[in-house]
């Protein structure tokens, strides 16, 4: 299949460098905080409802999430949370916005790979100066032609973005979200390739348009340069 792509687009977290890991090494944390003070049996759910209902507060990231869980902590415990864990629980959350990056595999070269084909942008959603400095420190931002980091990515926001580059149509986006990377650039126009990763945080979960013209999956990132010559 012969294809023109106007740009190419690679989400950060947990595409290009480990990010939900440290997610879920937090939340086995938060179990082990509050486990003298309550014995709430669905402690986990509990917390995604609480992330859930803050997204449109507090938008995607590190410090919503620990927002949430010490708002769950709160409503777990009847208000009765020691400010200690309180304490934790806020330190907890500093140390992930300090943890250093950890590319994955073939991530550097998957992005110099799309570059021989087209401009490549890296989009990504979360807070601002979090995801500024995660970039700068992976040592990949020079490889890109743009950076978008949005409040959400939505077939709207991937219009905008591609628009710059001959339209969403000739526009690819590569991320491991199939809620947020694949279905709505897909729906947008665009080419949507599926990176999975071992972890997935649930809200991302989304049913895979197997059978669409423009959707790939790829085992990894290091089968990216075979796929995009393929397309030529």
């Amino acid at each position: 299949m012969s294809q023109t792509l106007g740009a190419i687009g690679f989400d950060a977290d947990d595409t290009l460098w480990h990010n939900e890991r440290f997610f879920k090494l937090t939340q086995e944390r938060f179990a082990e905080l509050l486990a003298p003070h309550t014995d709430h049996p669905d402690l986990d759910d509990r917390l995604m409802q609480a992330e859930r209902r803050n997204l449109g507060h507090y938008g995607f990231g590190i410090k919503g999430f620990v927002l949430s869980m010490i708002e769950t902590a709160l409503e777990v415990t009847d208000r009765k949370v020691p400010g200690a864990v309180i304490a934790d629980l806020i330190a907890a959350g500093q140390d992930m916005l300090q943890h250093p990056i950890d590319l994955l595999p073939h991530a550097a070269e998957a992005v110099e790979a799309a570059r021989a084909h087209a401009p490549v942008l890296l989009i990504t959603k979360g807070d601002l100066l979090h995801q500024e400095r995660k970039l700068a420190q992976s040592g990949l931002g020079d490889l890109f032609d743009g950076v978008e980091i949005v409040s959400d990515k939505q077939p709207g926001v991937y219009t905008r973005i591609f628009d710059a580059f001959g339209g969403a149509g000739r526009g690819m986006m590569i991320g491991n979200s199939m809620k947020s990377d694949v279905r709505p650039m897909i729906d947008a126009g665009g080419f949507g390739v599926f990176v999975p990763h071992d972890l997935a945080w649930a809200f991302e979960a989304a049913e895979a348009p197997e059978n669409h013209p423009r959707y790939a999956e790829l085992p990894d990132l290091g089968a990216l340069p075979d796929y995009l010559e393929g397309m030529r």
